[in-house]
């Protein structure tokens, strides 16, 4: 099996696929199978790779995604950017103090009112255990990921 690093060309969103062989993902894009999960594009190329290298000397890729997502998977990715663009439409941006700004609402020192911003995995973590309810909002196309 090949790992190739993918991206669509009319929105550059990057993705991974694993074939069989080289042959087989040429036989696929030519064919028009490739898809892209965020977009749906068919319009599907390799992407620049770094050198497949020993797992411990090269952190792992942060996105994975199959070369030909089902439909259903497609469509939640879709629903999901339109509940993170409801949420940025209906919620005050914190920026980095997104974590302390939960903690204040939660624990009454500041008014409540739906948040977001940017914060660490541990940062999520030290949330969650204290009862503070965070989730990760998808990438959105607009966000030029």
């Amino acid at each position: 099996m090949i790992r190739y690093a993918l991206r669509c060309e009319p929105e550059g969103h990057a993705f991974d696929g694993w074939f069989r062989s080289g042959a087989d993902f040429d036989a696929q894009a030519a064919r028009g199978l490739l898809e892209c999960p965020a977009c749906g594009s068919s319009t599907v190329a390799k992407a620049l790779m770094r050198p497949a290298v020993g797992a411990s000397a090269v952190a792992p890729a942060s996105t994975e995604a199959v070369a030909r997502p089902p439909a259903e998977m497609v469509a939640l990715y879709r629903q999901m950017q339109e509940m993170a663009r409801e949420v940025r439409a209906k919620a005050d941006y914190v920026g980095p103090n997104f974590a302390e700004e939960a903690r204040r609402i939660h624990y009454g020192e500041s008014e409540e009112r739906r948040i977001y911003g940017e914060a660490t995995a541990p940062q999520v973590k030290g949330l969650l255990e204290e009862g503070i309810a965070a989730l990760p909002l998808p990438a959105l196309p607009e966000d030029k990921n």
